[in-house]
């Protein structure tokens, strides 16, 4: 991690998530939780920005003090050209969900991928390297998990997506980091077979449709490691029939405390309260 701890002590701590629409976000309660948990004083708010009010919000961020926001959908791309500096990762992946304020200095960040491996090897997966993994769909979120994978030593990772073109894209984008094939959702059971682990990236399974899987079921092998990244439901019914075949699950509530967790670290330079965070969103889910 950067040096980017908070040097000095300006009053209460400032955060926020800026998004459109925002009011879904779970991100006050992971961090107003472990600000809570180690004695910060400070406040962690949602922030509904609009599209055409994004490059106002940044320079809000230093105009009112804001140590550093979360971006989320729709900004994570367009957010990068408002910045002072975006970090060598979150350029190539293309998007950023962090925002560090050095003293006016803003640098951008993306935790997803991170938070994401750090959870799949914590709760099913160990060890990453010389595997196979199927990743379903190429989006934002896709990019920066697969950005992430390939610094794990995978033997190949498998992009489906339901356009091919843009699997394709993003492989030869790629190909110099590590071995990338690309096939279309049409043509994914000549790839299932041979994985070891199946990640879906895409929001089928999402609440309010619990009924729908991105694959068919049949289709996943027996016994390898089927994960998802929605938490809402903490368990899709893609990782409910993974379960049914013997397979090791993995939700996306992991990915999101995680995320959460490397963004907190950046901003306060402190280990971030894991297992409080973690207890804090499931209470929402009133679990």
């Amino acid at each position: 991690m950067e040096s980017n701890i908070l040097k000095h002590d300006d009053g209460p701590l400032l955060l926020g998530v800026m998004g459109d629409p925002i009011k879904q976000s779970k991100s006050p309660v992971l961090h107003e939780a472990a600000m809570r948990e180690l004695g910060l004083a400070g406040s962690y708010v949602p922030l509904h920005i609009r599209p055409e009010q994004l490059e106002a919000a940044v320079k809000g961020i230093k105009a009112l003090g804001f140590r550093g926001v979360n971006i989320t959908v729709p900004h994570k791309v367009n957010v990068m050209e408002f910045l002072d500096a975006v970090d060598e990762d979150a350029r190539a992946i293309g998007a950023v969900n962090t925002i560090v304020n050095d003293n006016g200095f803003l640098k951008g960040f993306n935790t997803d991928g991170i938070g994401y491996i750090r959870s799949l090897k914590e709760e099913a997966a160990g060890d990453l390297s010389g595997s196979t993994v199927l990743v379903l769909g190429c989006g934002g979120a896709a990019r920066g998990i697969i950005w992430a994978l390939l610094k794990e030593n995978p033997d190949e990772v498998i992009v489906a997506n339901r356009t091919k073109e843009n699997a394709e894209r993003l492989a030869r984008e790629w190909q110099s980091f590590g071995r990338l094939t690309a096939c279309g959702f049409e043509e994914i059971k000549d790839y299932t077979a041979r994985a070891d682990i199946i990640i879906n990236t895409t929001s089928v399974g999402m609440y309010p449709n619990l009924n729908e899987t991105p694959i068919d079921v049949g289709l996943i092998p027996e016994g390898i490691v089927v994960s998802d990244l929605i938490y809402n439901p903490l368990k899709t019914l893609l990782l409910q029939e993974a379960v049914s075949k013997g397979c090791r699950i993995h939700g996306g509530l992991g990915m999101f405390v995680y995320q959460g967790a490397f963004a907190f670290e950046y901003w306060t330079g402190r280990p971030a309260p894991i297992p409080v965070m973690r207890k804090a969103v499931l209470a929402e889910f009133g679990v």
